[in-house]
């Protein structure tokens, strides 16, 4: 559809005159309702009041917003403007919010009043000589300006065709902070080429169609609610919904009933929590057994599908699959339906490591998800695992006008036109990043199947090398321990420069609260049901099963059982569900010591 835009703004102008009149952005229940013809409408109006503020092309626009459908308006005006607008994350702390603006040195600001006080903080010591507020609802506050009137106020002069015509295919087209995980945020330049070369490669292994629906709820400055959302609804036209609260995502998907949709791994294991939480308390023990033996069947189909895949085996049988169409038919179809996902065409899962027992759990209901690999600095994906034949364990193959490949140590490289303009003011950052001949350096450790599948083995300063010299991926034990138990919502394991491995466990409030329903136990919070015997022997039965799946130098000797909850931005983990490994070596640094103590 837009396979000669040279940039986004083409690419905007060209869908929003294809279909004027359908819904193009807009919230739960239709509280706020967009189409096509009011969003360009409201971005030519807006491009003009960022005009007026002293925007131009090569500027930044920094914005400070929960998903809602000002953030696409205010975003795509600035694009139009040859600006670089970002997103902060909501969860930054002062300091982090200082070093972002201080990088980016934006002059304008657009927020929400519930970051207000934040802003207006750290205005003194950046750049920042305009903020912009969306929801002020008729408030007047000094120094602080409304939508209404950014709108408003217009500019003489201003030609806004004039000024999109003249936005180049280098020009950066945005900014990403990458999370914190690893020290400071950096600003990775994103350009317009290399959006459009990303959602080029997409569009073709991803059918996607004008009518698509999907739903905007991870952190807008994480790139992949940028591309999966945005940049698509951009380049395809298709229908966002604005979810500003991550725990509210189950009952938009009951609503939207999204025909495309991606979620990081920690909200498909939610998901898969909550549906065996669902069976495991059913009253009608018949129904509980008629849905065991359908998930039985689906993940006998799956299995024998993928054996097929590598060379095992010819593939289910007449008579499984004609036993899966019973089991689909009586229940699987109900299931996909009870948690909004019985119209998706595909979904996707990235940002971090998934356990195989959660893909396999979704494949065997009729919910087959596209394991992707990428990161900020290579525009989101850059590899991908095919619709009718993705390898579960892997990341997929290349994407097209990619080049993948191992460096001597196991280090994946990537070479194309996806990878990142650089680091923003950090010219010795980007030469270490990016070599001489344009490969990338991802920092992950890699191995390719015999059919050039990618697998990712984790991060390269994250592998644990013991007291002893061996090597270890911590994502592989984790991802064990979890798949061992529900009741298990984040594992970290400790062992580096150690002379065995240790964890710290974190109970999933969701999967305890069933577990205690189902064992008839009337303590719910996390504190007592820790210290309950029965819970105790069933995470001491978990961490024994997952060192059954272990090698004797993987296996975890203790555990300390953590009472807290890790949500999104939190000391523990990114708003992306990334675990943030030094600071938890230093928050719990007494829980770890007693752990090797004696």
């Amino acid at each position: 559809m837009n396979a000669t835009a040279r940039t986004l703004c083409e690419a905007f102008q060209t869908t929003a005159r294809r279909n004027p009149d359908d819904v193009a952005l807009r919230t739960p229940g239709d509280a706020v309702r967009i189409t096509w013809r009011e969003y360009a409408a409201r971005v030519r109006s807006l491009a003009a009041g960022l005009f007026a503020l002293g925007v131009r092309r090569g500027d930044t626009v920094a914005m400070m917003l929960t998903n809602r459908p000002e953030f696409p308006l205010v975003d795509t005006a600035a694009v139009h403007l040859g600006a670089a607008p970002f997103s902060v994350y909501n969860t930054f702390a002062k300091e982090q919010i200082e070093g972002v603006l201080a990088n980016a040195k934006s002059r304008v600001l657009v927020t929400e009043r519930r970051f207000l006080d934040r802003v207006r903080a750290v205005r003194e010591a950046s750049s920042i000589e305009h903020i912009v507020c969306v929801d002020l609802e008729g408030e007047i506050l000094t120094g602080v300006m409304s939508l209404d009137d950014l709108e408003l106020v217009g500019a003489p002069g201003f030609d806004f065709d004039t000024a999109w015509h003249a936005v180049q295919p280098s020009d950066v087209l945005t900014l990403i902070y990458t999370s914190g995980t690893t020290g400071a945020p950096k600003g990775v330049e994103l350009t317009h080429a290399n959006i459009l070369a990303e959602l080029g490669a997409l569009a073709a292994l991803l059918p996607v169609r004008d009518d698509e629906k999907t739903i905007s709820y991870l952190p807008s400055a994480h790139i992949a609610d940028r591309v999966v959302c945005l940049y698509m609804q951009t380049f395809f036209g298709i229908c966002i919904t604005c979810v500003d609260d991550l725990r509210a995502i189950g009952a938009a998907l009951l609503e939207v009933r999204p025909t495309v949709w991606g979620a990081v791994p920690r909200v498909w294991e939610k998901l898969k929590v909550g549906i065996e939480a669902r069976i495991a308390t059913a009253a009608d023990d018949a129904t509980k057994q008629t849905t065991l033996w359908a998930l039985e069947v689906g993940r006998r189909k799956v299995r024998a599908e993928q054996a097929a895949l590598r060379g095992q085996g010819s593939g289910p049988d007449a008579a499984l699959l004609a036993e899966y169409a019973r089991a689909d038919a009586l229940v699987l179809a109900r299931v996909r339906a009870s948690i909004g996902l019985d119209a998706v065409r595909w979904l996707m899962c990235g940002a971090a490591p998934i356990g195989e027992d959660v893909l396999e759990f979704f494949a065997s209901i009729g919910l087959p998800i596209c394991e992707v690999w990428g990161m900020s600095e290579l525009s989101a994906v850059a590899t991908l695992n095919p619709l009718d034949r993705g390898r579960i364990g892997t990341v997929g193959l290349p994407v097209p006008g990619v080049e993948v490949r191992l460096a001597p140590d196991g280090e994946v490289l990537v070479r194309g036109r996806i990878v990142m303009k650089g680091y923003r003011g950090q010219p010795r950052e980007t030469a270490e990043t990016i070599d001489g001949e344009g490969w990338l350096r991802t920092g992950d450790i890699g191995a390719f199947d015999e059919a050039g599948y990618l697998r990712i083995i984790d991060r390269k300063k994250e592998l644990i090398i013991n007291a002893a010299g061996k090597n270890m991926s911590p994502a592989n034990i984790e991802g064990t321990l979890k798949a061992a138990s529900p009741l298990i919502g984040h594992a970290v394991c400790i062992g580096d420069r150690r002379p065995y491995n240790v964890a710290l466990l974190v109970l999933d409030p969701d999967g305890a609260a069933a577990w205690a329903k189902t064992n008839d136990i009337i303590q719910t919070d996390l504190t007592s049901l820790a210290s309950h015997p029965r819970l105790r022997a069933h995470i001491d039965a978990a961490v024994a099963c997952a060192n059954e799946r272990l090698s004797r130098v993987e296996q975890i000797k203790r555990y300390a059982l953590l009472t807290a909850t890790w949500d999104p931005g939190s000391d523990e983990v990114t708003p992306t569900m990334k675990l943030k490994r030094r600071p938890i070596a230093d928050k719990y640094a007494a829980e770890i010591e007693a752990l090797y103590a004696g």
